[in-house]
């Protein structure tokens, strides 16, 4: 067993520490469930978390974790007595997935944690490694070697922590909640320094500025004293020698100010009940708190780059409890992102208010850390997390909302905002010394550090312009109305749709102005939105609105039309005898129109006796008519807004052949299938004649085509009108080869006469067609 100090309290013997939090969700999260999925509600209470120690076995330069069975766990670190000692040397890891049952490949863990508080603000604490994410698994093999091999130092105290849920009744699903025994032979060593002993409880004093820890405050160790023979420290967690605060930083308090409202709005938050922190696992009371915060510092959690979104709850809950096993008063963030934009409440105190995080050693004071949830950089052969848009957006509205809070901009293109240096053993930075920074900047603008990641540090322009301001959306087309021309047609309704290159995480909302106003609103997700537009042309733009209020409007705009008239048929249908081959049943006709329409006619239909569609500039229709019926021909003029309006003809077709005609001069009757009724006349005798008379509106004359075949001069009420040519290269039957169309119906008389043409003088004829 291993005595461990509560902080400020008694004395606890426990065989490993014991951390813990899981709980509700209450905000756009979901509870997490089994490795790689989401469970289908959230819990409705705390889901205890818990550390399992183990201690590192081996001397000199060397120590390791034999291959073992272990309760279930996701998450691992090494953590060691002095945070002042640095592990400089290199850690292994495999572990073996309880989904698989097979061992994984070694695994580098980073054993620089750059994540840390600055001194004096969290009491005693442990140096650690940074977290490594291995997904549930139930079997660990650890090596740590020394830069220097079998030969070199390492940290006094070194252990393995893993980090998982609590087992559930009667579902061993993770570590006990109680303190979990290791084995005999893996139980911590006394401290190697006799020198390093426990503080008597009558003794125990609470470290200074720090709030007085409840009676379920997290076990911590007491740092033992410096042992000569460990390296010399580099750690961001160092103790400062003196706890004098800097002249021109300001003194933390531990008094809850009251929180400035913000010029922007505040992004959806997973509360801190919501990823199931258990209260009673940290520091209890307020931590300390800054006067404002002048510069959001962004990290990642170098935790594992392939993640489900549904296990993110999951591995807060887990960063969570490896800080505390560092002794920290909490997470050491003060809030996280994963890659799917969700944005998860960090250290207890207040999102609102400037609380003082561990997160930037040196810088903590007066500054913000956003944790991303991932690698974003390629470590060891290890792929990065790819950046989503969505974590950018999440990020940068996270950050707009807190710089909005003290009026700052997060875009300013130059380094505007000043902290203090407040530790004194982080080289190149000068203890006491003011420094500037990007109101958003990276973690390794003020640690020596690689976090946030190369390709995350990449990309912090693109996060400091989406906190600054808004794209202008890209319109996407317009539907509901019809485009004729360039402009939208519409009866008064159109729905508009629109891109946004911005992610909705930083758009409070978009609006579709018509003609300068705002006729629609719509939610920051959304791609489109229903209009309704007065008659007349007017002009259409989106405008996507921020959430600090600044607005961008599209570059190009709609012309959209409000049109409720109906089109007219300017000229009414009419039927007339159209050049076509004629049957005995059945006329070959043409229906004629004009129609118009105030704003962009679209179309003119046929809907009797068959249907047809026509475009807009179409004003005939091919047909036909049933001989001696009365046929009805409708028409259907539509306009691009979709009004429309109907007008219809009826008439009747007819055959008058050519024994209805009267005679002049020689004629002959030939006999044939082909020609109507059978028969038909011919002759070649010039001012030979055929006389029709008929009533009607239109008239056509129907003959036989041949290259022999001659030229007849056409009499219309006894006016010469024509000379029609029957020569053909091919031989055709039932041909109307001349008409002509009154306005309205009379009784008229048609005569052809014979030309006599040299060479070919014949001509044939099956008679006439009308309609009635």
């Amino acid at each position: 067993m291993r005595r461990i100090r509560l902080r400020g309290r008694a004395w606890l013997a426990i065989g490993a520490v014991v951390l813990g939090g899981a709980g509700v969700v209450t905000a756009a999260s979901v509870a997490s469930g089994p490795e790689g999925t989401a469970s289908s509600a959230a819990p409705t209470g705390p889901v205890p978390s818990a550390v399992q120690s183990l201690a590192l076995k081996g001397e000199g330069g060397e120590r390791s974790v034999a291959q073992r069975d272990t309760k279930t766990f996701g998450l691992l670190g090494v953590t060691w007595d002095d945070p002042r000692t640095a592990l400089d040397g290199t850690v292994q890891v495999r572990t073996r997935s309880v989904k698989t049952g097979g061992w994984s490949d070694w695994h580098a863990v980073d054993p620089h944690y750059d994540d840390a508080p600055d001194p004096k603000t969290e009491g005693a604490t442990r140096g650690g490694s940074a977290p490594l994410y291995v997904g549930l698994s139930n079997g660990v093999e650890l090596k740590v070697v020394s830069a220097k091999g079998a030969s070199g130092t390492l940290p006094k105290g070194l252990q393995l922590e893993l980090v998982g849920d609590a087992e559930k009744s009667g579902n061993d699903v993770a570590m006990a909640p109680a303190a979990f025994a290791a084995d005999a032979e893996e139980t911590a060593p006394p401290p190697a320094d006799p020198s390093a002993t426990d503080t008597p409880p009558d003794s125990a004093t609470p470290d200074p500025g720090v709030s007085s820890p409840s009676e379920t405050a997290t076990p911590s160790t007491s740092a033992p004293a410096p042992d000569s023979s460990a390296s010399t420290s580099t750690s961001p967690s160092a103790s400062a020698s003196t706890s004098a605060s800097p002249s021109t930083s300001p003194s933390p308090s531990s008094t809850r100010p009251t929180a400035p409202a913000s010029t922007v709005a505040k992004p959806a938050i997973v509360s801190r009940a919501g990823w199931g922190a258990d209260e009673s696992k940290r520091e209890a009371g307020d931590p300390p708190y800054a006067d404002k915060v002048n510069v959001v510092f962004v990290h990642h959690t170098d935790t594992a780059a392939d993640y489900d979104c549904s296990q993110s709850a999951q591995i807060v809950r887990w960063i969570y409890a490896y800080h505390l096993s560092q002794d920290w008063r909490d997470i050491g963030y003060n809030a996280l992102v994963d890659k799917c934009g969700t944005i998860f409440e960090g250290r207890y105190g207040g999102l609102d208010l400037p609380v003082i995080g561990a997160q930037t050693y040196g810088f903590n004071t007066r500054s913000w850390g956003i944790a991303a949830i991932g690698t974003f950089q390629v470590i060891n052969r290890v792929p990065a997390t790819p950046i989503s848009s969505k974590m950018l957006g999440s990020i940068a509205a996270l950050s707009a909302w807190k710089l909005g809070q003290y009026g700052i901009n997060p875009n300013p293109g130059s380094k505007t905002q000043t902290l203090v240096e407040g530790a004194e053993n982080s080289p190149p930075w000068v203890y006491n010394k003011s420094y500037t920074f990007n109101p958003i900047s990276g973690h390794r603008d003020g640690f020596a550090t690689a976090c946030p990641g190369q390709n995350l540090y990449d990309k912090l322009a693109t996060i400091r312009s989406y906190a600054a301001g808004v794209a202008a959306p890209t319109l996407n087309g317009v539907s509901g109305a019809t485009l004729s021309g360039t402009s939208y047609y519409t009866k008064g309704t159109a729905t508009v749709s629109w891109k946004e290159s911005t992610p909705y995480a930083v758009v409070k909302r978009f609006e579709v102005l018509v003609d300068g106003a705002v006729a629609a609103t719509a939610s920051r997700t959304a791609t489109s939105a229903a209009i309704t537009v007065p008659a007349g042309k007017h002009t259409v733009t989106v405008r996507a609105v921020h959430i600090n209020n600044k607005t961008a409007t599209s570059a190009s705009s709609y012309s959209v039309v409000g049109d409720t008239t109906k089109p007219t048929f300017t000229t009414a249908p009419a039927v007339k005898i159209r050049n076509a081959t004629v049957s005995s049943t059945s006329v070959p006709v043409s229906v004629t129109w004009k129609a118009a329409d105030n704003g962009a006619l679209k179309s003119v239909a046929a809907t009797a006796p068959t249907t047809a569609t026509f475009g807009p500039t179409t004003t005939s229709w091919s047909t036909t008519g049933k001989v001696n019926t009365a046929v009805t021909y409708g028409l259907k003029a539509t306009d691009a807004a979709g009004n429309y309006t109907t007008a219809s003809v009826s008439r009747t077709a007819a055959i008058l052949q050519e024994t209805s005609a009267t005679k002049s001069g020689t004629w002959s009757t030939k006999s044939s299938t082909s020609y109507l009724g059978g028969k038909s006349y011919t002759s070649s005798s010039k001012n030979a004649s055929l006389t029709w008379t008929f009533t009607g509106r239109s008239v056509g004359w129907v003959v036989s085509r041949a290259s022999t075949s001659g030229q007849a001069y056409v009499y219309v009420d006894g006016v010469k009108t024509a000379t029609v040519d029957l020569k053909s290269s091919t031989t055709a039957y039932r041909q109307t080869i001349w008409s002509k169309t009154w306005s309205t119906s009379a009784k008229h008389t048609l005569k052809i006469v014979v030309v006599g043409t040299s060479g070919r003088p014949a001509i044939t004829t099956d008679g006439i067609t009308y309609v009635k």
